[in-house]
């Protein structure tokens, strides 16, 4: 059963808010006529909608604040809140001071509201499911294209860089940072050039996800590493590339010599079908990059399990 969607309305038109209440009705949407701007956040909070509409073509004051508080607020900003506005005021509009994430003119046309709700509704989900620092896809998208890949003749490949950590710690999170970036690029570039189709995502710091046809799986692998290898001496210092490692202190502070960056790369295979959930696919990785990372170089690990 499909959930129902939820509008808050915010509108001193009567006869819009009966128009749209009609139509949305009879499309399984829930319109909630909102009541007061003064007690407008006070409902959003006890009831969150899945997107707000705000009337603005009569420029009541009250009505912009109530926009600039939804978008000001941590929690409520991911909402998508469109604007009603008339043809005059698009053009004029002062969209710094209009944070809407969209907007429809008068008089409206209720089938184009509807697909600028869902669009607005898809396009926020992937602003904020998106990896600020790489921006690659987050987890809620990681999650899904493993499900989507269940069953197939494809692989799930989890990425690991080794002793991230305390290079992290020595070179500074700036340096840190440019190794993340990095790594996304080298593995979205592979995976986009192998012609396999696929996808890439970041679950968050140094650890990283694609997925490809199982049959380029291994030289997907083989030339993310090569690139990573070209690329990794411009990471460190020149007597740290000499004496091939840099010096830093572990997690418990005590000073260790550290080989010179490399990754480590988990491939499971996904046509199998004792496999049927995103969290055994992990659980799989887990074993396989804890073997990956006993090796002193860079390489990857298949489960060859039936």
């Amino acid at each position: 059963m499909t959930l129902q969607r939820s509008i808050a309305l915010l509108s001193e038109d009567r006869d819009l808010r009966d128009r749209l209440e009609k139509h949305f009705a009879s499309e399984r949407f829930r319109l909630i006529v909102l009541p007061a701007p003064a007690q407008v956040l006070g409902v959003v909070y006890a009831d969150p909608p899945d997107v707000v509409i705000i009337d603005l073509s009569a420029q009541n004051p009250a009505y912009l604040q109530v926009l600039k508080e939804l978008k000001q607020d941590s929690y409520f900003s991911e909402i998508p809140v469109l604007g009603l506005l008339s043809e005059a005021d698009c053009g004029a509009m002062s969209w710094e001071q209009c944070p809407l994430d969209d907007f429809v003119s008068l008089p409206v046309n209720c089938r184009e509201l509807q697909s600028r709700i869902l669009l607005s509704q898809q396009r926020i989900r992937r602003i904020f499911d998106n990896n600020p620092l790489s921006k690659l896809p987050g987890n809620t998208s990681i999650r899904h294209a493993i499900e989507q890949a269940l069953g197939t003749q494809r692989a799930v490949c989890y990425i690991d860089i080794n002793n991230f950590k305390p290079y992290n710690d020595t070179y500074g999170f700036s340096r840190g940072d440019e190794v993340l970036r990095m790594m996304a690029r080298i593995m979205a570039n592979t995976v986009r050039e192998s012609g396999a189709g696929g996808f890439v995502g970041h679950i968050g710091g140094d650890d990283f996800v694609f997925i490809t046809a199982m049959e380029h799986a291994e030289a997907v692998c083989t030339r993310i590493i090569e690139n990573f290898n070209v690329i990794i001496s411009d990471l460190f210092g020149d007597m740290d590339k000499t004496r091939g490692y840099y010096v830093a202190k572990d997690r418990k502070g005590v000073e260790q010599q550290f080989p010179l960056l490399g990754i480590s790369i988990a491939v499971v295979p996904v046509g199998n079908l004792k496999i049927q959930h995103a969290g055994k696919v992990a659980e799989i990785a887990a074993e396989l990059k804890k073997l990956a990372k006993k090796s002193p170089t860079s390489c990857y690990v298949i489960d060859r399990r039936k």
